[in-house]
């Protein structure tokens, strides 16, 4: 009897182990959403305000930029973008401003050292000449705009469209269009 009564108790002893295993098995679950939140690449922005940057080349001061907001993004290609507007003032080599930027959007591609400009974006130069575009891009090194959107580009005496774009050096000359109409003045190479 002694063997049956340890067969017994045995027997409860097991049957009691397992339906006590079975309490803390749903306890051992994770949620999906924490694990995913926990496992997920954070992206880290870095915030400035009231921003005035000055670039240079050469010690040589070339531009100034003025923007309310910036935020830059340590990615694998750094950027910086600048989502609440910007103005930039180009220098000439007397330092004496040749040309004036503004955009409501703009993003600085650090490793390329351009910038991708939309939105309204509007270059001016000392003479008043004028060039609207809904996008640009300005490379820092080649000190150029271009594009290949529609573009507006008035003078004092020409009103020229770039229905395909245009190429055009920081100080809006040397201006080439792509599939230019509108008029603009001819001048007479005989005379």
């Amino acid at each position: 009897m002694n063997n049956r009564v340890k067969k017994n108790t045995d027997s409860i002893l097991t049957i009691a182990a397992f339906i006590t295993s079975c309490f803390f098995v749903p306890a051992c679950e994770n949620d999906e959403g924490k694990i995913k939140s926990l496992t997920e690449k954070t992206r880290e922005v870095e915030e400035a305000k009231s921003i005035t940057s000055y670039f240079s080349q050469q010690g040589v001061m070339k531009a100034k930029l003025t923007a309310p907001l910036m935020l830059r993004y340590p990615a694998d290609t750094v950027y910086v973008e600048f989502p609440k507007s910007l103005h930039v003032d180009f220098y000439d080599v007397n330092t004496q401003v040749e040309s004036k930027l503004d955009a409501l959007y703009g993003k600085y591609f650090e490793t390329e050292n351009k910038v991708f400009l939309r939105d309204s974006v509007v270059v001016i130069n000392v003479k008043g000449d004028t060039l609207w575009s809904p996008e640009l891009w300005w490379d820092q090194k080649l000190e150029k705009f271009y594009t290949d959107k529609p573009v507006r580009y008035h003078t004092k005496f020409d009103k020229i469209i770039g229905n395909h774009g245009l190429d055009v050096k920081q100080d809006l000359s040397g201006v080439i269009f792509h599939d230019p109409t509108g008029t603009f003045l001819v001048h007479d190479s005989l005379q």
